[in-house]
């Protein structure tokens, strides 16, 4: 253990020798993502990474930053703090992706009433886990101890990753034309949006109905269905990138299909999806129901069962969903570009 110790510091709630303990816990889980070009510094001021630009013509480097949002209140009530670090890599490396942009690595940002190192070391083995699903590295981070601020077993958590793609690349929505092709890549759940609504549904914080398993959800209980980590979608998505043309790609997140989907579609065009092509899990007619929520605010705040979603030429549709499938999504066509409806149309 280090010589530095302040008793006055930790008579006012901040525990330095936690922090410590807390690096050492952490250590095995960083050690997991490290990829050629990370550099070993953990401790150190800044995360180093060295840049391999070979096969890159014009690099243009793509950064994504998010938090988990209050879907931790899931993770506090459950008190289960290994998964959302997954969401929190997630929301960044999936928003990356949508550029055409290969995620390089990752720091994550952790401010705590109490520093706990066992609880801060699950937190940081799901955002290890992200890390790896995404073939990034976490090359640094930032564990602050706020007493007073935060309660003690309160938290919160928030990331931020750099990825890089040759200019000419990068994807815009220049290319889309009507009749393409728009590829659904199915979500994992509720992935990480819409928990302030899921919350008051299911009254999480006053009621134990979390805890219920309904019989639609297979013996899983609410919470653990609604914890379920953000699906990672890069390495499939690279994959494709390598076989097809991919002219757009929607990362469906906060304001559902209605806010994401446009934003990948020129103006002029629109997208008509097929209602009746859509696997929706059952947690979203449980929520629908137990809210009384309209259909369109459900499609406007969750992703309704597809986490990404991508545009394509309609010759290359077969190949897109057959390169997906190959590396593990379930992906289907669920709808096309079209000249005669604004936005999204779901038909």
């Amino acid at each position: 253990m280090r010589e530095s110790f302040s008793e006055s510091y930790k008579n006012a709630g901040v525990d330095i020798t936690a922090g410590y303990k807390a690096v050492e816990l952490i250590k095995r889980h960083i050690a997991r993502t490290v990829i050629p070009g990370a550099i070993d510094g953990i401790g150190g001021f800044g995360g180093l990474f060295e840049l391999d630009l070979t096969g890159i013509q014009k690099p243009v480097l793509v950064s994504g930053t998010d938090g988990v949002g209050t879907k931790l209140r899931l993770a506090f009530l459950l008190d289960r703090h290994d998964t959302v670090g997954v969401d929190c890599v997630a929301m960044c490396v999936n928003d990356i992706i949508c550029c055409g942009a290969k995620p390089l690595f990752f720091l994550d940002y952790i401010a705590c009433g109490k520093n706990v190192p066992e609880r801060i070391a699950a937190i940081v083995k799901g955002v290890a886990d992200g890390c790896v699903q995404a073939g990034c590295a976490l090359i640094g981070g930032e564990t602050a101890e706020m007493p007073g601020f935060y309660p003690e077993d309160e938290y919160d958590l928030a990331g931020y990753s750099t990825g890089v793609v040759d200019k000419s690349r990068i994807l815009n929505n220049g290319a889309v034309r009507a009749g393409d092709a728009v590829i659904a890549l199915p979500s994992s759940g509720v992935h990480s949006t819409g928990f302030s609504l899921v919350r008051k549904v299911f009254d999480a914080e006053n009621s134990k109905r979390i805890f219920d398993a309904p019989a639609e959800l297979g013996g899983r209980t609410i919470g653990e269905t609604l914890l379920e980590p953000t699906k990672i979608y890069v390495k499939p998505m690279l994959a494709l990138f390598d076989k097809v043309t991919v002219k757009a790609v929607s990362h469906i997140t906060g304001g559902g299909f209605y806010e994401n989907i446009p934003r990948s579609i020129p103006k002029g065009l629109g997208v008509r999806i097929e209602k009746s092509a859509l696997r929706i899990p059952p947690i979203f007619e449980l929520i629908r129901k137990e809210g009384n929520i309209p259909e369109r605010d459900m499609f406007n705040t969750y992703n309704m069962g597809v986490g990404m979603c991508c545009t394509v030429a309609p010759e290359d549709a077969d190949e897109a969903v057959r390169t997906l499938r190959d590396n593990g999504e379930d992906a289907y066509i669920m709808g096309e570009i079209v000249p005669d409806c604004e936005g999204v149309c779901i038909e």
